[in-house]
């Protein structure tokens, strides 16, 4: 009988140090395979759990939504993505799934961007491309959160460019927002340009780059004044800059969250192409105007204020963030540094993000009583 235990044992054993069949053994061996896996993965099963991905009609056209959340009541957090172009949607896959146990979180394609540009004809969008289009858009989004969810107020978290829009709702509806949380927020663009192509050319001398030097001193005297950085000088000084880890800390630019995006569940083949054409179009429509705004004469809010601040983010100052936030009022603010994180904080540094999340901002909405007791 020991005997026979132990033959059984042995090829019990050996079965589970057995490689797996070539076939099992590499893979995923496309993109659709690929995005099965991950979509299969992160599929919301919870009882009361939410799962969408629908058109709205917002400003009149079609406008793309992803909302998700393991609990109906939980309470809602809108994204804003930066760009203007650069969708959070498809890397959302990435660093939001833990987000989903604590609010239902909702990714927007905005006007001109992702899913919504493919969805909509181009020329038809085009002179509607304006920053205040943009921000009665974001209200509208929210009005229809507010309503469809059954929601008094929402929170709002704005990334790069969505910064802007998320600090204008809040100074323009404060009365919808349980708190506004800004990460790469903007503040003074110009003098944040010309900060990234100082620090960026810091970079390059220091190692001797001469090609980058050369290139960056070529561009001077670099966004002077108020006015519109000439497009193809932005593109130079982000060459450098994103080299240098100014946008992803310890990389060089945003290649990995670049091909993240390929794998987004959310996104067909088409949309793959057309957010790459979305990019450029808001890009060629909103970000010249972009770079000229100055919100440091935004002195108060009436919403609690979070600042989620990377703390080597040269692509959109972090410090002149931090400059900006200790003279504006607000019924409770609080900025918080991510010590290894650039301009990419919710991929860079996905864990500190939730934690705060859930631990700082989520019981606002606890104490408003927007958190079903099953939920907490």
């Amino acid at each position: 009988m020991k005997a026979l235990i132990s033959a059984v044992l042995s090829i019990a054993l050996a079965g589970l140090c057995m490689p797996a069949p070539a076939s099992e053994a590499h893979g995923p061996h496309d993109r659709a395979e690929a995005v099965r896996i991950i979509g299969d993965l992160r599929k919301v099963v919870a009882d009361n759990g939410v799962e969408r991905l629908e058109a709205v009609r917002i400003g009149g056209i079609d406008q793309w939504v992803s909302i998700r959340g393991s609990d109906r009541r939980n309470p809602v957090l809108l994204m804003l993505h930066g760009g203007p172009g650069w969708v959070a949607m498809p890397t959302s896959w990435y660093f939001q799934r833990g987000w989903e146990e604590y609010f239902t979180v909702v990714q927007w394609d905005q006007r001109g961007a992702g899913k919504t540009y493919v969805d909509n004809d181009p020329a038809a969008v085009a002179p509607t491309m304006t920053r205040g289009r943009m921000v009665a858009d974001a209200e509208e989004m929210v009005a229809w959160l507010r309503t469809e969810f059954g929601k008094e107020k929402i929170f709002v978290l704005g990334h790069s460019w969505g910064s802007y829009l998320g600090l204008e709702l809040a100074q323009r509806r404060p009365e919808w927002l349980h708190a506004y949380i800004g990460i790469g927020q903007v503040t003074d663009a110009p003098e944040s340009e010309r900060r990234g192509w100082a620090w960026a050319l810091r970079q390059a001398q220091h190692d001797g780059n001469a090609q980058a030097v050369a290139e960056l001193e070529a561009l001077a005297p670099y966004a002077q004044g108020n006015g519109p950085v000439p497009l193809d000088s932005l593109f130079k000084q982000r060459k450098w800059l994103n080299y240098y880890g100014g946008m992803v800390h310890n990389r060089r630019g945003g290649d990995a969250e670049a091909a993240a995006m390929k794998l987004s569940p959310e996104y067909s083949d088409l949309d793959v192409t057309g957010m790459w054409k979305g990019n450029d179009f808001s890009m060629q429509h909103l970000l010249a105007d972009v770079l000229t705004l100055d919100m440091t004469t935004v002195r108060e809010v009436d919403v609690p204020l979070f600042l989620f601040l990377g703390r080597h983010d040269h692509n959109v100052s972090s410090a002149l963030a931090a400059e900006w936030f200790e003279t504006v009022e607000a019924p409770r603010k609080q900025l918080v540094w991510f010590e290894q994180s650039a301009h990419e904080v919710m991929i860079e540094e996905p864990g500190k993000t939730l934690v705060t999340l859930v631990q700082e901002v989520r019981p606002i909405a606890e104490r408003a009583g927007d958190v079903h007791p099953d939920a907490m």
